[in-house]
């Protein structure tokens, strides 16, 4: 088969498109044909070496986390899913099993691959309904998971006023979309991305230098360092709620003040939902995914590069089978 591989740690312009021996299910596992991928900070970050030590890789790699795709082959023991189903989802490389859910992990040898395979008893994989098209359901697993992760703990009301930091992102655009009916939303991004910003449901669209407007009941970081948050903590209202999802996992004595609601949202169980709810969510409306650049799987090390080094807006995903679905 066909995949994106890194063959040492190193940066994603070290990349390649290699064949590959196709992986095989054992006991509970299922292969899947991939349809279409998405790219995520994981498949830059694990193979750069940054986490050799506590996660040390396997060469040759390959990345991959999000996917869709049709069921090719079962493993002993799978009654949930049969060869032909179409499915979707989001999956770790085996080497971060220890940062999976400790219940039902959902890991995989790399989606960015013509075939890949997956744990069948996972909460994060889901036949792929008929209202949603593949490369939106590529696009959708990490993303979808994290805003309703995110929502949930943020328990807003209607009217609420709210900062997106880092809004142009995969996450952050899914998220506007979501806020857009219920929250005044001020969002930061480039000057070039205001007008699409605005289009997904900012109310305003300040750069990334900018002052924070004060006094909002939310805020959500997605982008910034966990222990660089003084500023957006300083933008809240007394009591209002900081909603964060990067590291180092921020501590209240780092945020200059103690009357701020934080909460860092990380469900690797899937306690908040799973792909199950990311599907209704994505077919009723609720949620969307923004993608912003498609590239084929030829040009799949260069999609990860690009993700690496040019400014994103929405997701980049990788059509690994070009007549499949819609």
């Amino acid at each position: 088969m066909k995949a994106v591989v890194a063959l040492d740690y190193g940066p994603p312009e070290d990349y390649t498109v290699a064949e590959m021996p196709a992986p095989r299910p054992g006991p509970g596992q299922i292969q899947v044909r991939i349809a279409a991928a998405s790219v995520n900070p994981a498949d830059v970050k694990v193979p750069s070496g940054e986490f050799r030590e506590q996660f040390p890789l396997e060469f040759p790699h390959v990345p991959g986390n999000d996917f869709a795709g049709t069921v090719s082959e079962v493993g002993a023991g799978v009654e949930r899913f049969k060869v032909g189903d179409e499915v979707f989802g989001q999956a770790v490389p085996r080497a971060l099993r220890a940062m999976a859910g400790a219940e039902r992990p959902s890991l995989t040898t790399g989606a960015l691959a013509e075939y890949a395979v997956f744990e069948a008893d996972t909460p994060f994989i889901a036949l792929r309904p008929d209202g949603l098209g593949v490369e939106e359901a590529a696009a959708l697993p990490t993303v979808g998971l994290t805003v309703r992760a995110v929502l949930a703990s943020a328990d807003i009301g209607p009217g609420a006023s709210v900062l997106v930091i880092g809004a142009s992102g995969g996450v952050g655009t899914a998220l506007l979309t979501s806020l857009a009916a219920s929250a005044r939303v001020t969002a930061t991004g480039r000057p070039e991305d205001a007008e699409r910003l605005r289009d997904l449901g900012a109310a305003q669209v300040i750069g990334y230098e900018d002052e924070y407007p004060s006094g909002v009941d939310a805020v959500f970081n997605l982008v910034l360092p966990g222990d660089g948050l003084v500023e957006a903590a300083a933008a809240l209202r007394p009591g209002g709620r900081l909603v964060t999802i990067t590291f180092p996992v921020t501590q209240p004595e780092w945020l200059g003040r103690d009357n701020v609601d934080l909460r860092f949202v990380l469900d690797m169980d899937g306690r908040l939902g799973g792909m199950r709810e990311v599907a209704e969510a994505a077919v009723s409306g609720e949620l969307a995914a923004v993608i912003g650049r498609r590239y084929t799987l030829d040009e799949g090390a260069r999609a990860v590069a690009d993700f690496a080094r040019r400014h994103t807006f929405g997701k980049l995903v990788v059509r690994v089978e070009p007549g499949f679905g819609n």
